[in-house]
């Protein structure tokens, strides 16, 4: 398919440029305008997938370019978002128009241009702290942060046009997706990248909260799985592993793994707002497997251990710590 791939330029969207070229799919893929023309962790990728990869820069809050680029393409896969929580705090506003305006901008151009199928990114943030567990597709939203209340926006916004319009929608919600190329800002590159500088004393925000994390390579399959569903449109579905771990058992992991002998700090700045913190969290992926005919590879504790290992020997890389600075805490 001609795929209109946007975020691809960042973590999880590298990941899944790089599959659907595997897989064999067209992609025109956007990274994010700049005046150095980078093309983020696209960069990075192996020569022989960056050659078949047509590169656009551009900005999904502008509507005019938007309707441009979505012209012609069979699919879009829409992954560009402003995802850290801590800034969320800092500038709400560029959030929502980041989230929701640039999607609908999104909408508006593949609904113009008739795409076959628009494939959207939520996250587990939007359900906020579990309310029950195994969460499924049906659990309530509660928008704890800026950032998961403009992803709540964004979602209903896709939701609108499949139900207004026939837009045929589908909207991928991923649980903590983790792995190679992860921003800093995430626990787990916090920590590798800490550790790997040779800290002792690890600064992290609360480590009671629970995540059920999901490796990037297994995200990136249900996202190009959805390319082909048939079921499903208008609707939500999960991709998770159905597995919960504390921040703190997580530090343990990663500690042991490594060697490093180190402990774990809770840094007050890095603390969420008492209500914002989303306590736990922990998928159904029962839908995944139905609608999308998908089910993670990396499962349970000992499947967490070895997709911790592929990134700890990622991150352990000179070349790729060196795109970090693990002295510095950037919100």
């Amino acid at each position: 398919m001609k795929v209109f791939l946007t975020g691809a330029d960042g973590f999880i969207g590298s990941h899944l440029a790089e599959h659907l070229v595997r897989s064999g799919h067209e992609v025109q893929a956007l990274a994010i305008y700049n005046s150095q023309g980078s093309w983020g962790w696209l960069d990075t990728l192996p020569a022989d997938i960056k050659k078949e990869l047509n590169v656009v820069l551009g900005d999904i809050r502008d509507p005019y370019h938007m309707n441009q680029l979505v012209a012609g393409q069979d699919a879009v896969m829409h992954l560009a978002a402003l995802i850290a929580i801590p800034f969320s705090y800092v500038a709400p506003d560029m959030y929502v128009q980041t989230n929701v305006q640039g999607t609908l901008n999104l909408l508006n151009a593949a609904r113009t241009h008739g795409v076959d199928r628009f494939i959207h990114t939520s996250t587990s943030e939007v359900y906020g702290t579990a309310q029950y567990v195994p969460m499924d597709e049906g659990h309530m939203l509660q928008g704890q942060s800026p950032y998961s209340a403009s992803k709540i926006g964004a979602d209903q916004m896709v939701r609108s046009f499949y139900s207004s319009f026939e837009l045929p929608t589908l909207t991928i919600r991923p649980f903590n997706t983790y792995g190679p190329r992860q921003s800093a800002r995430a626990v787990i590159p916090t920590i590798i990248s800490q550790l790997a500088a040779g800290k002792k004393s690890i600064n992290l925000g609360a480590l009671t909260p629970t995540r059920d994390f999901t490796y990037v390579t297994d995200t990136a399959r249900g996202f190009e799985k959805a390319l082909h569903t048939t079921t499903g449109f208008g609707e939500v579905t999960n991709l998770g592993v159905g597995f919960e771990v504390t921040i703190g058992q997580t530090f343990d992991i990663i500690n042991e793994i490594m060697g490093a002998g180190a402990v774990a700090t809770e840094d007050p700045n890095r603390i969420r707002p008492k209500n914002s913190e989303v306590e736990r969290l922990f998928s159904d992926n029962t839908k995944a497997k139905t609608v999308l005919d998908w089910q993670p590879e990396i499962v349970g504790i000992e499947g967490f251990r070895v997709g911790l290992e592929k990134t700890i020997e990622w991150f352990s890389k000179p070349e790729n710590l060196a795109h970090y600075r693990p002295d510095e805490y950037t919100v």
